[in-house]
C-alpha cells in the first residue's frame, strides 16, 4: 500500500510499476496522515485490501527553515504533525494486529537530526528527536514479542528536493553544480558523497528480515560520517 502526495498520474505509473516488476498487488490510499483520523483509515484500507499490516514504514516528512522567534506557528504544527505525530498514529492502529499475529516490523524513517540539531530547523530536529524516541517506546513495549520498531537516521540524500537546495546554491554563486554539491555536503557529511534511496531501502528491508530480529529501538545512521563528529 502506497501513500502520500504528488501527481495522480505519476502515482498510478508508479504503482503499475511496482505491481509488474515485483508481481505483487499494489495499491495506493491518499490518506493526509497529518490528521488522526485519515492515518487511522490508511491503516483500516489496508487490512481490508491486503488482509494484515505487516511491515509499516513511517517515512512522511516536510520541512521549514527559519530562525526560532521567526518561525511560523501554523508550520511548527505543521512539521510536528507530519513528521512526528502521523508515525503515533499509524503505529497505534497497525500495533493491535501485529500483536494478535505475533509479528511485525515497523520502520520509522527518522534523520540524522533526530541524533544532532542543525540552526534554523527547530520544529525539524525536534519531531525527529521525537521520532526517535517514539521508537524505542515502542521496542520496549513488544520487546517480548515477535514486533520489532527501529528508526533509519539518514543524512544528506539526493532526492529532487535536494537538488534543487544544490541548483539554487549554483545559480546564486555563480558555480557549476559539482562545485555546488560539493559544498552542501562539505558542511555536514565527511564522506561527501550522499546516501541513496536504494541505500535506505536495502536496511529497511534488512530490519524487516529474521536476521535483524533482535535488533530493537534502534536508531541506525546512513549519514556518511555525519553523526561521527
Amino acid at each position: 500500500m502506497l501513500n502520500g502526495f504528488g501527481d495522480p498520474e505519476q502515482i498510478e505509473r508508479m504503482r503499475g510499476d511496482l505491481a509488474r516488476e515485483f508481481d505483487v498487488r499494489a495499491a495506493f490510499c491518499a490518506a493526509d496522515i497529518a490528521r488522526p483520523a485519515e492515518a487511522a483509515s490508511l491503516i483500516e484500507r489496508t487490512v481490508l485490501e491486503f488482509g494484515a499490516v505487516d511491515i509499516l514504514v513511517n517515512n512522511a516528512g516536510i520541512q521549514h527553515v527559519a530562525p526560532i522567534e521567526d518561525f511560523p506557528l501554523e508550520m511548527w504544527d505543521a512539521v510536528l504533525a507530519t513528521n512526528l505525530s502521523s508515525n503515533f498514529h499509524t503505529i497505534r492502529a497497525a500495533l493491535p494486529g501485529m500483536k494478535g499475529r505475533n509479528w511485525g516490523r515497523i520502520v520509522n524513517i527518522a534523520s540524522v537530526h533526530g541524533l544532532v540539531a542543525s540552526v534554523q530547523k527547530a520544529a525539524y530536529v525536534t519531531a525527529k528527536h521525537g521520532v526517535l524516541g517514539l521508537t524505542k517506546v515502542v521496542a520496549l513495549e513488544t520487546a517480548t514479542t515477535g514486533v520489532t520498531c527501529n528508526a533509519i537516521c539518514p543524512g544528506w540524500v539526493l532526492t529532487p528536493l535536494v537538488q534543487k537546495q544544490i541548483d539554487d546554491l549554483a545559480l546564486r554563486e555563480s558555480i557549476t553544480g559539482a562545485e555546488a554539491k560539493q559544498r552542501l555536503l562539505a558542511e555536514k557529511q565527511p564522506s561527501l558523497e550522499f546516501a541513496t534511496p536504494d541505500q535506505i531501502g536495502a536496511l529497511a528491508v534488512f530490519l524487516c528480515s529474521d536476521a535483524a530480529a533482535q535488533i530493537r529501538g534502534a536508531a541506525m545512521t546512513i549519514d556518511g560520517g555525519w553523526s561521527a563528529q
